[in-house]
């Protein structure tokens, strides 16, 4: 049979094309020039993403709930949000075969554990699923999509052109500062939220491919949608000093709502997590869903037109399509029923993921900060008679848990202002973020993305020695060049197998494998040329025991604090048990101080 060209193969000329370009570039192109331009063109295809995105939800929302009445329940909003996830469930199972939840936590972990790499497919699947899945009414948001659509197409980018694993962390962040800004048209957040979120430093390498790709990003969104801001806001109440005390309340009572918001989220996750069977997934959060939709409709897909009604003064519209609609007069009643929004959303947006729909917790954090704002002036104003601004509060509630829930209080604050053009307000801005983050940071000391990853020691953070400790991988550390022995075998065969070795440590091992304890050559050197003794004493009666045993699923930061609590130099790596290797200190050490060169140069 005849051998089949790769040069015929489409794969295979994208691939040798690729090539040919990239030798020429490092002839004739400087790498920060280079990446320069990667970023531009990262940015313009993030920035596109984002559009394709937003387009899709609104054709399919705008499609499905059109024409409904908004004086009275709909019974559709129960079959809707039903059938997206539904959809979503069947083309993720059947078409994608991945996960794809979880977006920006997936974009972590590959910062942190696969060098930046991110497969193909996400480039685009979670565009298609979670565009079903908020279109239809799942009540999550298209941030963490987006976030992950561009992070992929950042690190596919930075793979065709064989760039290094540090470029590809650059590009990563490129690709999601884009995906922000188009989203959003807010540049200056999207290139926050690569610091705060993701977490890459920003150093003299990092800043103008960021900078580029945010822009750019912005740029491709204010081409095709225009210069207004995302959500229509004009500040018809100036903001006083003497509302400076309600501020710092509003900044506390941010950081609660956020921990609230965290912990049920953590809460119905794992308990999602505990069932098995995925039909059985999909049909406890289908009816918690749909249930929770049909009684407070601005919980279908993102609720940014309830944001958007609330920032207007147009309260009685969060009421549009409600069984509650003729007590939209009322104000004991919008107080309870904003409070019942603000409570039930958090658990509409984890059975949307729970049950397998696609999206992410961005959009909710706005939503739940701008409801919880406005209930908090809402209901002080109703109580003790008081005159604050809910426009204000509710705009100044969602920099608030955004920035709790996130812990990232500089994304909240500009991305806030981005969003609604509310600059005027930036000092009442800063405040609330600034308490509510230092608020659940006394709680949480990490974001609701985060946690998980930094509970297992695989998170890479702005700590410079834990970023390179996250790196590092104890696989490539392990030292086996090191001779074993057995516990029956006698001083002889003991001094035979020195005189092979060129080390000075020796694993003592039974017949399966595992490892029984360490002879060490400085220990037996007073009998070890005894000719007396050489059939007298065996292994068993002068090995010891190593100060510690290091497992192969160990952290580096783990491995290190073994290192330093032990005081050893040399320790042995097992795998239940088994034998597998030696780790060094100074091999540790000489590894940690190349990485640090690698990903710290400018």
């Amino acid at each position: 049979m005849a051998k089949t060209s790769t040069i015929n193969h489409p794969s295979g000329r994208f691939s040798d094309t690729m090539l040919r370009i990239s030798k020429w570039r490092e002839r004739h192109i400087k790498e920060k020039t280079f990446v320069v331009v990667l970023a531009l063109l990262v940015g313009i295809i993030g920035g596109f993403a984002a559009l394709a995105l937003k387009g899709l939800i609104f054709l399919i929302s705008s499609t499905l709930t059109g024409n409904l009445n908004v004086t009275s329940g709909q019974l559709l909003y129960i079959v809707y949000p039903a059938v997206g996830v539904l959809i979503t469930l069947l083309y993720v199972r059947f078409v994608v075969r991945d996960n794809i939840s979880h977006g920006v936590t997936r974009v972590l972990y590959a910062i942190s554990q696969n060098k930046s790499r991110l497969k193909r497919h996400n480039m685009f699947t979670s565009l298609c699923a979670s565009s079903v899945t908020i279109g239809f009414g799942g009540s999550v948001g298209a941030e963490g999509p987006i976030v992950f659509t561009g992070a992929a197409i950042g690190s596919q980018v930075g793979q065709w052109f064989r760039m290094s694993p540090r470029v590809l962390m650059i590009l990563v962040g490129c690709g999601a500062a884009a995906g922000i800004a188009g989203i959003f048209k807010a540049p200056i957040a999207g290139m926050l939220f690569t610091l705060e979120v993701l977490m890459i430093d920003l150093t003299t390498v990092s800043v103008m491919p960021l900078l580029v790709a945010s822009i750019t990003g912005a740029v491709t969104a204010y081409v095709f949608t225009g210069y207004n801001a995302e959500f229509y806001f004009v500040q018809t109440e100036p903001f006083l000093t003497s509302r400076i005390p309600y501020t710092i309340l509003l900044g506390i009572f941010c950081g609660l709502t956020s921990l609230y918001f965290t912990r049920v989220m953590n809460m119905m996750e794992n308990m999602f997590r505990s069932v098995t069977n995925i039909w059985l997934r999909f049909a406890i959060g289908a009816v918690i869903l749909s249930g929770l939709v049909y009684l407070f409709p601005p919980l279908y897909g993102e609720g940014y037109d309830a944001i958007i009604s609330l920032l207007s003064g147009n309260t009685e519209d969060i009421f549009d399509g409600s069984i509650f609609y003729s007590e939209r007069s009322s104000a004991l009643f919008i107080i309870l029923f904003i409070l019942a929004v603000t409570v039930t959303k958090a658990f509409a947006t984890s059975a949307t993921n729970g049950a397998g729909g696609v999206g992410g917790t961005f959009a909710p954090s706005l939503f739940v900060g701008c409801m919880a704002g406005f209930f908090f002036a809402y209901s002080l104003n109703t109580i003790f008679g008081l005159d604050l601004s809910v426009k204000n509060f509710a705009l100044m509630g969602m920099a608030g848990v955004m920035s709790g829930v996130m812990h990232a209080p500089l994304m909240g604050i500009f991305l806030t202002a981005e969003l609604t053009g509310g600059y005027t307000l930036f000092l009442p801005l800063l405040i609330v973020s600034a308490l509510s983050y230092l608020t659940i940071k006394f709680f949480e000391p990490y974001s609701i993305y985060a946690m998980r990853l930094a509970q297992r020691g695989e998170l890479i953070t702005h700590h410079k020695d834990k970023a390179v400790l996250t790196l590092l991988k104890i696989d490539n550390v392990i030292e086996t060049d090191f001779l074993s022995v057995r516990p029956h075998m006698d001083l002889r065969e003991m001094v035979s197998v020195i005189s092979r070795s060129s080390r000075n440590l020796f694993p003592v091992l039974d017949d399966n494998g595992k490892l029984l304890g360490v002879v060490i050559l400085d220990e037996i050197r007073n009998i070890m040329f005894r000719t007396d003794l050489y059939r007298r004493i065996k292994v068993e009666t002068f090995m010891s025991s190593p100060p510690a045993e290091i497992d192969v699923k160990s952290t580096m930061e783990h491995v290190m604090k073994v290192f330093d609590d032990t005081g050893a130099w040399n320790l042995p790596v097992v795998d239940n048990g088994v034998y597998i290797g030696f780790v060094s200190k100074s091999k540790i050490f000489n590894s940690y101080r190349r990485v640090l060169r690698h990903y710290s140069e400018d």
